[in-house]
């Protein structure tokens, strides 16, 4: 892997995204989602796209947009549906956006095998429900799981609090969500944080994603939760 690229602007960032891409992006709800780069990957104009993600848009934010206007064929994710999930629903009830509905435990561990280089899994959850439907399944210790498949991408976005010069990354309190898991389970990791450091100024017991999987990072200014930082 090449080193981490320190980019000037989101957008630079990025890179390119082919159409029909898989990508991820980091949060839960509006806590740690990368604004500034799905704004980028709006601007950039790749559609087709395969998004990964906890929910499905709040509001009008970037990912709402991204269904809105027609950029998203499949959502995978485990809320898409709540109170101002406007975009989703107006598309999912057109049969604009396809949807796969995975519950929360079994989406993190879905990317955490993609990363792990786990062939596939077994767990209880979903088992005996829709969502298991057409899926092989087993009985383990008097306990019947369903075989779930690892989660792989193009492109994972994510938001950290502070990287350093070798791609090193901590996050900030609840902005520590999904981000960890896809960072490793893409070919290629996108990462917006509040600052860049030099190498060596973090604290190596608070790193929790290595450079090693980070390609490019770009510093906004704004924390986790979009405040901007003091």
């Amino acid at each position: 892997m090449s080193a981490t690229v320190l980019a000037p602007d989101a957008l630079a960032a990025l890179g390119d995204v082919a159409d029909g891409a898989t990508v991820m992006i980091g949060g839960f709800g509006p806590a740690g989602q990368p604004t500034e780069l799905v704004e980028a990957l709006l601007a950039q104009g790749a559609t087709g796209l395969t998004v990964v993600s906890n929910n499905a848009g709040n509001g009008d934010d970037p990912l709402a947009r991204l269904i809105r206007d027609g950029r998203v064929a499949k959502m995978v994710c485990s809320f898409p549906r709540q109170v101002d999930s406007w975009h989703f629903d107006a598309a999912y009830r057109s049969g604009a956006v396809e949807l796969e509905l995975v519950p929360q435990g079994n989406l993190a561990e879905r990317i955490r095998a993609a990363g792990a280089g786990i062939g596939a899994f077994y767990t209880p959850t979903g088992y005996g429900t829709p969502l298991a439907d057409g899926k092989e399944t087993r009985r383990i210790d008097g306990v019947d799981h369903v075989l779930e498949h690892p989660i792989h991408a193009d492109l994972a976005l994510v938001r950290a609090d502070r990287a350093d010069r070798a791609g090193n990354l901590v996050y900030r309190k609840t902005a520590r969500n999904f981000g960890p898991v896809m960072a490793t389970a893409a070919r290629r990791t996108v990462v917006q944080v509040r600052e860049v450091v030099p190498a060596g100024a973090l604290d190596p017991e608070a790193v929790v994603t290595p450079g090693i999987y980070v390609d490019a990072v770009v510093a906004t200014g704004t924390h986790a939760g979009g405040e901007a930082s003091a």
